[in-house]
């Protein structure tokens, strides 16, 4: 005995109302979607307006000397002196020295996390990294200021200073005297706070090489330094250069851990081992007591550090589609 199939009680006005319910859905659905991203632009688009409107002052006044001057001296009257080009040093000098130090140690430890670690401890580890990136960044400079200069200060800087002081160029870039607060100090501790973002995002970019690939590199008689040369860093380029532009980004912006050890100084010199600042530790430790042209001033300086970031993840977004264009040639 054969049993009747089910009866279709659904009328075309029904199956007309759910699709219209879904295609209402797909709608709402889209133009929330394209508002919020419209909304990411507006705000982009208010911030930068805000930042232009409060430096406009210090623009008409200082011009495109702001740039090239080094002295900042906003308690003249009636005109004050004052230049960015102290706080744009300071800022670059950091931030890459912060790169130097963060990127090798960075990768080597997200390299032996998917390379050679044991899995006993390699969850461990990790975790232990990522933590880094929760801690306060005031807890790092308070960190830098109590314990690493200390140390960098007795013991670290003055054999560096008493190894280079006979030798050309090296003699200037290190000379003393040693500082707690330093260019140097600086960019340890930069290093410390962006070395998270860079072993997490080339870990987990690692570890989307298909084995496969690396199995094949083994088989042919490639080392483990050459599997990762060869094959791993290769197929993972983007990913990685991406983690280091989001590493820079934060070093570039970074404010409280490096105006706890920086020295707050406008003076340009040779040596990493002098004082100095940079655009957001100056924004930081003058702005409650500015006014007039000299809130004006550091406004502008806002607005430089705005710039900047902007060229460095444009150069990043370049080098990407320039490495892509690469792969697909």
């Amino acid at each position: 005995m054969t049993v009747p199939a089910q009866i279709d009680r659904t009328g075309p006005l029904d199956r007309a109302r759910a699709l219209a319910a879904f295609k209402l859905g797909d709608r709402t659905f889209y133009w929330l979607t394209r508002i919020s991203a419209l909304a990411v632009l507006c705000i982009l688009g208010g911030i930068i307006l805000s930042l232009i409107v409060g430096a406009w002052p210090a623009i008409q006044q200082f011009g495109f000397d702001f740039l090239v001057t080094r002295r900042w001296a906003p308690q003249l009257s009636p005109s004050p002196v004052l230049g960015a080009l102290g706080p744009i040093y300071g800022t670059i000098v950091t931030s890459l020295l912060a790169m130097l130090i963060a990127v090798p140690v960075g990768m080597g430890i997200a390299i032996f996390l998917t390379e050679f670690c044991p899995p006993a401890i390699r969850r461990p580890v990790g975790v232990a990294i990522e933590l880094l990136a929760g801690i306060p960044s005031i807890i790092y400079g308070m960190w830098g200021f109590f314990v690493l200069a200390p140390f960098m200060t007795d013991h670290f800087m003055p054999a560096v200073i008493a190894t280079f002081q006979h030798v050309p160029l090296l003699n200037v870039i290190f000379a003393g005297p040693p500082s707690y607060l330093s260019l140097f100090n600086a960019s340890l501790v930069l290093a410390i706070m962006i070395l998270p973002f860079i072993t997490a995002i080339s870990r987990d970019v690692f570890q989307t090489v298909p084995p496969m690939l690396k199995e094949s590199a083994y088989g042919l008689g490639c080392t483990t330094w050459e599997v990762v040369k060869n094959v791993v860093i290769p197929f993972t380029r983007a990913g990685v250069i991406g983690g280091i532009m989001l590493a820079l980004g934060r070093a570039l912006g970074e404010t409280m851990a490096v105006t706890f050890i920086i020295g707050n100084s406008f003076q340009i010199t040779g040596s990493i081992f002098s004082p100095g600042t940079t655009i957001s530790a100056a924004i930081a430790s003058e702005f409650a007591e500015a006014s007039g042209v000299h809130m004006s001033a550091l406004i502008l300086l806002g607005l430089l550090l705005f710039v900047l970031t902007f060229i460095v993840l444009a150069a990043a977004r370049l080098m990407l589609a320039r490495l892509q264009d690469k792969q697909g040639k």
